[in-house]
């Protein structure tokens, strides 16, 4: 809808998006995208200036600061063009058609996203972060605004010329279905293992992002497959990010990604997706290889999320800012004269030693410290201590609207972490965070929003938002055993078909049929800073069709794992949540039937994560529910008493065990023997 504003100043004060409102102040004639921007620029026969960035980013806010309100700057672009700011955690669809179009003629993008376009939206001039003027060799804004309105005047075809090249060019390409393959598998793994960083961990040089969904995608590939060069990548990189200054020692959570190859100073900002995936990547490493080092990592990380960005009601904010007092990362660099103002001089002596803390301002680390793995049980207190002072000294901004994907990541992350540690607290976050996006982000007839703040729900959800949640409900299901989670994940499976499945060619659009039409509409296949919603999507119909047994899972998980290993094929490791997805395929997991006619005992779904038992879960209580949703859970009969098991795989089950001794060799059968988890 039009802003109800139509005389010329800034739009932006009558929005709730955190990052338009850091904005509402700015000289610039700010509009948000709307159809009354375009019309605008038609009328008055302009481009558009599109801004695109979020409120927690560095460069942002400095461009915001140099730029935007700089008043011959805004001037000159109220003049020249109609200018449009984009959040782009409220609109990930619009940034990622721009993103295409600035890596198109760029080789390469971030944020803040700088485009000019036609009034019809197409690109023809993409860049990021511009000063207000030529500084150092970078291009500054006012010599970019004379030089493109005196194209748009003189030469205006060779623009529009542009723009429609550059929107051939991100338009998405037709891709032949393939097989899942495990060699597609082994692809992924040997070009990450080209790319990996053998000393520090991780992939490439600086900068180094800490890449959940490949860390995820190598812990479940060693696993299946038994490749111990696998998991050496993982362990190697987990654990020196987590010693390293991308990892807050001393309030736990990371940062986005680190500015050296050794994780040593980081870019400060924290996300809700990141903290998420990569909580969910330590807590399946502590499953595999049961260091302790892992789960305390997960847990201050999950504290660290629940504690900060934790929101009234259950859901959780968006982040916190790299920034503080205007300057990047200050809030968290730390001199021994801090130290010692908290802790005192004597217990500051050590912990600056262990953390690296010298006179000048540092980023607290563990890189130099070999006993990293003992720091926090020794010095829990001093560290609460430190992040007290941190808070009274300074504070970080937060993005405080709650995104439905970016809660589902958490959701997912929160219910493994119930599994794997088995701490109920996790699963009563999980709980509440579902409970929120149920009442808060869930429309009337079951369609999603995207956003929610400031009491309001806004913005159609997309496909990332069902293709999250739908798998976040699963790993809740598998954790609680609640038929309501398979209920409402299975309906969101059927809207997510009906609102974004290709029937022509295959895979799912990133945004709905009959929603707002950009200029490409996209199929994400490839991660980037977070796994693509359509490997995610491929993941959910899997493991749905898997818990289920109903066709229409099963067919559509087929159709989408086929789309995914042909976008796959030319570059596997681009394409890691992908694979992940596939695995469900290729290496089908084992079953567990298990009724009972009493109450489901605590120790089920931890014997699921311990032995990769997909679990389906009847008892009294929920068996009407089951009957609708899994038709094939009438042929396991609630037994008059006590409990009972069948362990399947590939459609056929073992002959039914009542007691756990039996249940126990059944799923040692043809495996190497593994330690009791059922107590």
């Amino acid at each position: 809808m039009d802003k109800i504003l139509t005389a010329e100043g800034n739009r932006l004060q009558y929005e709730k998006s955190p990052y338009f409102l850091q904005h509402a102040g700015d000289p610039v004639h700010w509009w948000s995208w709307c159809p009354g921007a375009f019309r605008e620029a038609k009328a008055k026969d302009k481009p558009v200036f599109l801004s695109i960035g979020y409120s927690t980013c560095h460069w942002c806010h400095v461009m915001g600061r140099e730029t935007f309100q700089d008043p011959e700057a805004a001037q000159a672009l109220n003049r020249e063009f109609v200018c449009i700011k984009v959040d782009r955690e409220e609109r990930p669809d619009i940034d990622a058609v721009y993103m295409a179009a600035c890596q198109a003629l760029t080789g390469s993008g971030g944020w803040p996203l700088t485009i000019l376009m036609t009034p019809d939206q197409e690109p023809f001039w993409a860049g990021t972060y511009l000063p207000p003027r030529d500084r150092g060799g970078r291009l500054g804004l006012m010599e970019l605004i004379d030089e493109v309105s005196r194209l748009w005047h003189a030469d205006r075809q060779r623009l529009l010329s542009l723009g429609q090249e550059v929107t051939r060019h991100i338009a998405p390409r037709r891709t032949a279905p393939a097989e899942p393959d495990e060699s597609l598998l082994w692809q992924a793994a040997e070009e990450l293992s080209r790319r990996f960083d053998r000393d520090n961990g991780g992939f490439g040089g600086a900068l180094k992002f800490p890449a959940a969904h490949e860390l995820i995608f190598l812990l479940e590939y060693a696993r299946r497959a038994g490749d111990a060069g696998a998991l050496e990548m993982v362990e190697t990189t987990l654990t020196q990010m987590a010693r390293g200054g991308i990892f807050d020692q001393i309030g736990g959570g990371f940062c986005r990604y680190s500015t050296d190859e050794a994780w040593r100073v980081p870019h400060f900002e924290k996300m809700l997706c990141d903290n998420a995936l990569l909580a969910y990547a330590y807590l399946e490493a502590y499953a595999q290889t049961g260091r302790p080092y892992y789960r305390e990592v997960a847990c201050r990380t999950l504290d660290y999320v629940i504690g900060e960005l934790g929101l009234p009601g259950g859901g959780f904010a968006c982040g916190q800012d790299a920034d503080s007092g205007g300057e990047e990362g200050k809030f968290y660099r730390l001199t021994r004269a801090d130290v010692e103002e908290a802790l005192g001089t004597g217990e500051a002596q050590e912990f600056c030693y262990r953390l690296s803390i010298g006179k000048e301002e540092s980023v607290p680390n563990l890189l130099a410290d070999e006993k990293y793995a003992d720091f926090w049980a020794e010095q829990k207190a001093q560290c609460r201590a430190l992040a007290a002072f941190r808070r009274r000294r300074r504070s970080l901004h937060r993005d405080d609207k709650v995104l439905t994907g970016w809660n589902a990541m958490m959701i997912a992350a929160l219910a493994k972490a119930d599994r794997v540690l088995g701490e109920e607290r996790y699963l009563k976050a999980a709980q509440s965070a579902r409970l929120f996006l149920k009442t808060r982000l869930t429309q009337p007839d079951g369609r999603l929003w995207l956003r929610w703040r400031d009491r309001e729900a806004a913005i159609d959800g997309q496909l990332d938002d069902y293709a999250f949640y739908c798998w976040a409900l699963l790993e809740l299901y598998e954790t609680e055993f609640s038929p309501s989670c398979l209920r409402e994940a299975a309906g969101l499976a059927d809207r997510m078909a009906a609102l974004f499945w290709d029937e022509a060619d295959g895979g799912f659009y990133r945004t709905a049929s009959g929603g707002e039409r950009l200029i490409v509409r996209p199929k994400d296949s490839f991660d980037s800073g977070t796994p693509s919603g359509g490997a995610a999507a491929g993941l959910a119909l899997a493991r749905l069709a898997r818990l289920t047994g109903q066709e229409r899972f099963r067919r559509l998980a087929e159709k989408q794992l086929a789309w995914l290993a042909g976008e796959a094929g030319d570059y596997p490791a681009a394409h890691c949540f992908a694979l992940l997805a596939m695995m469900e395929e290729l290496y089908p997991s084992r079953e567990l039937v298990y009724v009972s006619a009493g109450r489901m005992p605590q120790w089920l779904a931890g014997a699921g994560e311990y032995y990769r038992l997909a679990i389906l879960a009847k008892t009294p209580e929920n068996c009407r529910a089951l009957a609708n949703l899994c038709p094939r859970a009438e042929a396991y009969p609630i037994p008059g008493e006590g409990e009972r098991f069948y362990l399947c795989r590939d459609g056929a089950c073992e002959a039914p065990v009542d007691n756990l001794t039996e249940l126990r060799e059944l799923i040692r059968e043809g495996q190497e023997a593994l330690e009791p988890v059922l107590q």
